[in-house]
């Protein structure tokens, strides 16, 4: 069952070795370790539903809990410490378009506000419940996931945008096919999710980011149907195709969606590549990327992140002889490591490793093979479980990514870093902050960056501390130039810093657009803008 507190299935978890526990407790000294609140204790504090429950919604405490959270550092701690609420009236659960609009309608006339529920895996506030005197209402789309139609000859797919990763890749591939978007949240975020808030998946240097994969949609609205998209390649007039991407549910409900689809590969493999230093990596990784090898990932690990993750995978015997390895061929011991997707045909894939390889070397690179890519591949969805045995071993963990032309790729993780070291020095903290990036386009570069820090006592003391570390790298990505988000969206955390990149004019757009199919500003208000 999926967990009510924390991330994923209650019955997986991904424990932390004891070697990687201590190496953390050696850089930031000891968390602290304090029971979690109960899910009894948390539902006693839902209180009574202020709406008329004629329309067939659930109003139990735990469905109305369970709703009222997603997966941000904000949302954890409340969860964790039982500072629960507010919390939604009612979640309804529509299987249909017909049915979504339906629970629309009853809640536009109760005057309810709607906030539309996918997998619950927003890391930015999207789901967060405003009190602003009105009742609310959760729609969760996770009944519509059905694949509606595939059109083989054309390659579009309509599915229930409800459809979580896997309910999307299986029923494609069954029928040979696969959509190609693996955001680290796959296992539970959704179709609808991915488009309103412009996800980019793992290997979208071969399939695309959902933009590039967003064939139109369906929308449930306040004012009715919306339907957008379709056209092979249009010039009559804007998209309205960008209104629905990153709209995060303010303009209606994404219930069907029709996207590009791709054959399923012949071949697949993952490999790294160590280099002697950050600033060599991601030269190389610029020169593949300007040479348009068709990776369908390439991903780039500082030397901090590089250290972390060797300390924290446990192994320790194959670890040391890893670095015993890199130390012979002149590495030294803080490597930088790339990994590298090459999907295709057979002979694709084996034309994207050789060139790949070719400019690593020329770079100094030194490719140690495929087994650390098939442990990548084999647990790329697992990563988030580390939250959890994180904060039972005494620690948070967050992350904050942008992205910016590849001259700025440096200053800005620099000072994405030393923004979190910073924020933390007046609670008397330490941060352990480090960086990936994890896609590439030709003009520049994502900078993905994580941060682990000790656990307090209380609820206050560690969202003071968060709140600090927010806002502190976020002024540090809007000063740099960066995109206060390259792939998790806005929400109710990143809202303040939009304006520095839309403008007082792309505001007032975005406002307008928004008015014109929630005339009642009903639909998740307080986020996005």
């Amino acid at each position: 069952m999926r967990r009510w507190n924390g991330w994923g299935d209650d019955t997986f978890d991904k424990p932390l070795p004891d070697s990687a526990r201590a190496f953390l407790e050696s850089r930031l000294g000891r968390g602290e370790i304090g029971a979690d609140a109960s899910l009894d204790s948390a539902c006693a504090q839902v209180p009574e539903s202020r709406l008329d429950l004629t329309h067939g919604f659930d109003a139990t405490p735990e469905a109305r809990l369970r709703h009222a959270h997603g997966q941000s550092f904000a949302d954890w701690a409340a969860l964790r410490h039982g500072h629960v609420g507010p919390f939604p009236d009612a979640v309804a659960s529509p299987a249909t378009h017909d049915e979504t609009q339906a629970a629309i309608d009853a809640a536009r006339a109760a005057g309810a506000v709607v906030i539309p529920y996918g997998g619950g895996t927003s890391v930015v506030g999207h789901l967060k419940v405003v009190d602003d005197g009105r009742p609310v209402v959760s729609v969760d789309t996770s009944r519509n996931a059905r694949l509606l139609e595939l059109d083989g000859h054309n390659r579009i797919a309509r599915l229930g945008a409800g459809a979580a990763g896997p309910v999307v890749e299986a029923q494609l591939r069954a029928q040979g096919f696969v959509l190609g978007h693996y955001p680290q949240s796959f296992d539970y975020s959704t179709l609808g999710g991915w488009v309103v808030t412009r996800s980019a998946g793992q290997q979208s240097r071969r399939y695309g980011r959902i933009e590039q994969l967003f064939h139109g949609a369906r929308l449930a609205c306040p004012a009715g149907d919306f339907d957008v998209g379709g056209a092979v390649a249009s010039s009559a007039g804007p998209d309205l195709r960008e209104l629905v991407l990153g709209s995060e549910g303010r303009l209606g409900i994404v219930t069907e969606a029709s996207v590009h689809v791709t054959p399923v590969a012949a071949r697949e493999s993952f490999h790294a590549v160590f280099f002697a230093d950050w600033n060599a990596a991601l030269e190389a990784a610029r020169a593949i990327t300007h040479a348009e090898v068709p990776v369908s990932m390439l991903r780039v690990s500082n030397e901090v992140e590089t250290d972390t993750q060797l300390r924290i995978a446990g192994h320790e015997s194959a670890i040391a002889w890893l670095r015993r390895y890199l130390g012979v061929r002149g590495l030294g011991d803080r490597p930088a490591m790339m990994m590298f997707g090459a999907t295709g045909s057979r002979k694709q894939a084996q034309r994207i490793k050789a060139d790949t390889l070719a400019i690593t070397r020329r770079a100094g690179g030194v490719h140690v093979g495929a087994a650390m890519g098939r442990i990548w591949a084999k647990n790329r969805f697992a990563g988030a479980y580390l939250r959890n045995s994180l904060w039972d071993a005494g620690f948070a963990v967050d992350t904050m990514e942008t992205a910016v032309p590849w001259s700025r790729a440096t200053a800005t993780m620099t000072a994405m870093q030393q923004a979190a070291h910073l924020a933390l020095e007046p609670f008397d903290e330490r941060a352990l902050a480090f960086a990936h990036l994890s896609h590439v386009y030709d003009a520049g570069c994502s900078v993905y960056m994580t941060v682990i820090w000790r656990r307090g006592a209380d609820h206050a003391t560690d969202t003071g501390r968060w709140r600090a570390l927010k806002q502190a790298v976020s002024e540090a990505i809007v000063a740099h130039g960066g995109t206060i988000s390259h792939q998790h969206g806005v929400g109710a955390d990143h809202a303040p810093y939009l304006a520095a990149e839309k403008r007082k004019t792309g505001i007032g757009l975005i406002r307008a657009a928004l008015a014109e199919l929630d005339p009642d500003a009903m639909m998740n208000p307080y986020k996005l803008c």
